[in-house]
């Protein structure tokens, strides 16, 4: 019987922490519960102007210098606004530069380079373009492009797309300089506007010594071109 009886008490008891369970995790209808999931959803949506981190992406081609290779590197975006044509304060776009990867099979695509790269030489030299020597993200975790002014321009691109001016400046590794990019809105879908664009830098001017190996054998261009690949949302 008591045998029994610490059964039936198991049981009920089973019983009560799902039945508590399902009342904290589950929407019941009841303010508490529909207020965290209100929350939830409000925190993942996004409002006109705002860069989506989920699609949107960066991509970077390195040039080679004797011995050296060239490499794509694909990165993602953290957060950002954009106000397009805009003639003050237009926006920001903030990098994650803890999100770069080398040579991945995206990244070598979009940057014009043929073949692949296997996993091991990607990840050695991630992790030399991610280190001190180079980027040193643990230090310098965000790259930005505080961005003035995004006029329409007036003329537009082969395929008639609309093309904007965004002016203002970038600040990679702690160094700031005044930055200009052509940028051109190619495509809408469900609600967004993406927008295409690339630049140059000097590494050097960023205060990033350009990688080099065995007495410079082995070596990468000064000189490297950064892709814009945003989506966001139309106002």
């Amino acid at each position: 019987m008591f045998s029994s009886l610490r059964y039936r008490r198991r049981a009920l008891s089973s019983v009560f922490v799902t039945g508590l369970l399902a009342a904290i995790v589950i929407p019941t209808g009841q303010p508490g519960c529909r207020l965290l999931a209100d929350d939830e959803e409000a925190a993942s949506e996004l409002r006109p102007g705002d860069v989506d981190p989920e699609t949107s992406r960066v991509y970077v081609w390195i040039g080679k210098r004797r011995l050296g290779h060239e490499h794509g590197v694909e990165g993602r975006v953290k957060e950002g606004r954009l106000k397009l044509n805009a003639r003050e304060d237009a926006g920001e776009i903030v990098f994650d530069m803890k999100s770069f990867s080398a040579d991945t099979a995206e990244a070598r695509k979009y940057v014009g380079l043929e073949g692949t790269t296997d996993q091991d030489e990607q990840a050695d030299v991630t992790k030399t373009m991610l280190g001190k020597s180079v980027l040193n993200v643990d230090d310098h975790p965000t790259a930005t492009f505080a961005i003035g002014r995004a006029p329409l321009l007036v003329e537009k691109t082969d395929d008639g797309d609309s093309q904007y001016l965004l002016e203002g400046e970038f600040t990679l590794c702690g160094e700031t300089q005044a930055l200009k990019v052509v940028a051109a809105a190619v495509e809408e879908k469900d609600g967004q506007v993406r927008l295409r664009g690339n630049f140059t830098i000097k590494q050097s001017d960023f205060g990033i010594k350009p990688y080099r190996a065995f007495g410079g054998i082995v070596a990468v261009t000064d000189e490297i071109r950064i892709y814009g690949d945003l989506w966001i949302v139309a106002e």
